[in-house]
């Protein structure tokens, strides 16, 4: 079992369960574990994560503009023994993860109370080898397919570039945060093995 990095932020928050996970974490083990036993991967989707992949392209070309870069995608994905991860851009010794907003209103708000992306981005740092992350939420034009029932505006290129992207969750590597990965993860593995014997013993006998 690996741990995606995109969800470490679900999995690292506290639990008071036995398990020593959250309900969240908890909820995310099950979805990994009924993926596995169905062999059947489990897709999330919506119109918040439809933007993010269409609009990447659009989102680093933003990016590159506004801090005079030509970063390209990150396409090689590393795995170590306890979590997996494939960025999206690296520049020297920074990984730098894009975040393309649905809307103004969820873009603003990042100014004001920045999403939380701490762990994910440590996840990063730590298979990358890098010593600096941060997130860069940036805001360009929705789809017309994707908005085509919103009354929202959807249409920001009269808005200047500078102001369509906000770095957020700047932070440091840090090797003692990384071991708390690692406790997490062994605290995951032990309730993946549970539900697994569940599976194999509930549900399978006739009354």
């Amino acid at each position: 079992m690996r741990l995606r990095c995109s969800s470490l932020d679900n999995i690292m928050t506290n639990g008071r369960s036995k398990t020593g996970l959250s309900a969240t974490a908890q909820a995310v083990i099950k979805d990994m574990v009924d993926s596995e036993l169905y062999n059947t991967r489990l897709f999330i989707s919506n119109k918040y994560l439809s933007k993010g992949i269409e609009c990447e392209d659009d989102s680093i070309e933003l990016f590159n503009n506004v801090f005079f870069k030509s970063l390209i995608k990150n396409t090689d994905r590393i795995t170590n023994d306890f979590i997996t991860g494939e960025c999206d851009l690296i520049d020297g010794d920074t990984i730098i993860d894009i975040k393309t907003s649905w809307s103004l209103k969820t873009f603003a708000e990042q100014r004001r109370k920045s999403t939380c992306y701490e762990w994910q981005l440590r996840g990063y740092m730590w298979l990358y080898g890098k010593d600096k992350a941060c997130t860069a939420h940036c805001l360009v034009d929705t789809p017309k397919n994707l908005c085509k029932y919103e009354t929202d505006i959807h249409e920001f290129s009269h808005i200047a570039a500078p102001d369509r992207v906000i770095i957020g969750n700047v932070i440091e590597r840090d090797a003692e945060l990384e071991k708390l990965i690692v406790e997490k993860y062994e605290a995951c593995l032990e309730y993946r093995n549970e539900l697994i014997e569940q599976f194999k013993k509930n549900g399978r006998k006739l009354p």
